[in-house]
């Protein structure tokens, strides 16, 4: 159940990113660039042979072949219950998404369609990316919270509490 939420909500994400690139190459391909909010952000048509910030320019087939792979994993991780939780599958349905949104660019164009250029963060990119930079946050934020690091530490009262009852067979879930 878990897992088809995560693909049914990755090929939302997914078709939305296909969307918005289909209006960028239908409106702005020949013309290039137009401003939405003033100094602030406009819809700039580029052609990213690269990943991201169009670093490693000509590696196609490796990245997507990286992209299928990494995709693999988290469903694997989802189906082998290996990793739960919300904020975990979040990332993950916004890892896949974003990820199969340029996977298809790059299958089916040989590059990758960016488009939204903001003022204060010069590279131009789409919506997958944002969908990826963010599900790779979550993610971090995931793996931290079920490492124990974000956990309150217990006082010595609670660590004689745990004691006594592990003693007497009563166990507690954290």
């Amino acid at each position: 159940m878990v897992l088809t939420i995560v693909l049914a909500a990755s090929a939302v994400i997914a078709a939305l990113d296909q969307l918005f690139k289909y209006l960028i190459v239908q409106n702005l391909a020949d013309s290039g660039s137009v401003s939405v909010i003033e100094n602030i952000l406009s819809f700039t048509y580029i052609e990213n042979r690269g990943i991201a910030f169009g670093m490693f320019q000509g590696k196609l087939w490796l990245f997507s072949a990286v992209t299928i792979v990494l995709i693999g994993v988290f469903i694997w991780l989802i189906a082998s219950r290996r990793f739960s939780g919300k904020l975990f599958c979040t990332s993950a349905a916004l890892l896949i998404g974003g990820g199969i949104g340029n996977l298809i660019d790059r299958i089916f164009r040989g590059f990758v369609v960016d488009y939204l250029s903001l003022s204060f963060f010069s590279p131009v990119c789409n919506f997958a990316d944002y969908c990826i930079t963010a599900g790779a946050v979550l993610l971090a934020v995931s793996l931290l919270m079920q490492s124990g690091t974000f956990r309150k530490p217990r006082t010595p009262q609670e660590n004689t509490s745990s004691e006594d009852d592990s003693a007497n067979g009563e166990t507690h879930e954290d």
